[in-house]
């Protein structure tokens, strides 16, 4: 027996009975080669005495994947993809699923190490938003190829047809830019991402087909690729101080549209007498900020919980893992202090 306070393995718990340390793994898993008395004995001695399978080496050791969920965030930081993770979590643990957790951080070589990490860790499957800076998907393609289910949200990767939950984004757009149209604004800006993104070329278009329903020339208004907070904040003083300036904008996410916001106020102006603005996201901030924002809201929370759910249908044989299945969440306009009224 190991001293007290030492955490026991399974080389103790064999020699305790007398076994080999394959029966104690055996019997710990519930095989029924190993008899129903042994079993019992052994899985509540291994109770009492704490004992803990490293779950990550036996499934090493085994060559068997684990019932443990890849997900690769693109930042930690946006309220969006926590919301996404909370999603994934709670379905995943409702079903017994665990998850391993990395961001890529925007960039293409540590998005494809991640992927390369993740299966030689015998994950079961990979839920993933592509990074910004990718723009070859070899990395994807070789994991489908080798047949482990994978699931893409928000951003999804054009380059392979795999299983991806999205939101409306086109609408969502096309809805935040009609309605602000709707109380006189006629001068709309767009801050949007680059445009290797699906998501921003359907923000993009949702603006763009809004101001021609209203005959408004969209070549006529201002398109700034920006998509966060400290860009805003330096490119928005230039726009402001145009002859011609904007009486609206619409970011593609919340942080771009609140840095617009606090720009335009401290340069004097009114939001929303003189400066309309709208978001994209519906995050915490977008009622911490005064005036509290008028944005899209994109349900973060539902479109992780369906990519989880895609996932691991996948993973227990309900649907064939090479079946393509493509959701989409609907997105809704949050009318707020940043926008006037109609």
């Amino acid at each position: 027996m190991p001293e007290n306070n030492t955490s026991i393995t399974m080389k103790d718990i064999a020699r305790e009975f007398g076994v080999s340390v394959a029966t104690v793994s055996r019997a710990l898993q519930g095989n029924t080669r190993i008899s129903r008395e042994t079993r019992d004995r052994i899985t509540a001695y291994a109770k009492e005495h704490g004992f803990s399978p490293n779950m990550m080496a036996e499934s090493l050791r085994s060559n068997r994947r684990m019932k443990i969920i890849g997900v690769i965030i693109p930042q930690f930081t946006h309220f969006y993809f926590s919301s996404i993770l909370s999603g994934i979590e709670d379905e995943a643990l409702a079903h017994g699923y665990r998850l391993l957790v990395a961001r890529s951080n925007e960039e293409y070589e540590r998005e494809v190490d991640t992927c390369r990490s993740f299966y030689d860790s015998k994950v079961c499957g990979i839920i993933v938003s592509q990074a910004k800076g990718t723009n070859r998907y070899d990395h994807f393609r070789q994991l489908a190829d080798k047949g482990l289910p994978l699931v893409f949200y928000d951003r999804i990767c054009t380059g392979i047809d795999a299983s991806r939950v999205t939101v409306d984004d086109y609408t969502g757009a096309f809805s935040a830019v009609d309605y602000m149209i709707s109380t006189g604004c006629r001068k709309i800006a767009f801050y949007g991402a680059t445009m290797k993104m699906e998501i921003s070329k359907n923000r993009y278009n949702g603006w763009h087909d809004a101001l021609l329903k209203h005959g408004i020339d969209p070549d006529g208004c201002v398109k700034v690729e920006c998509d966060n907070r400290a860009d805003a904040e330096r490119i928005t003083p230039g726009v402001l101080s145009s002859d011609d300036r904007p009486d609206a904008f619409f970011a593609i996410n919340d942080d771009t549209a609140i840095g617009i916001m606090y720009t335009a106020k401290r340069m004097g102006l009114r939001v929303p007498e003189d400066i309309s603005v709208c978001g994209f996201t519906n995050g915490q901030r977008a009622v911490a900020c005064d005036p509290m924002l008028t944005t899209v809201e994109q349900n973060g929370y539902e479109v992780g919980r369906q990519a989880a759910a895609i996932l691991i249908d996948k993973v227990e044989g309900r649907t064939p893992v090479d079946k393509v299945e493509k959701r989409v969440v609907r997105t809704k306009l949050i009318i707020r202090g940043t926008t006037r009224p109609v």
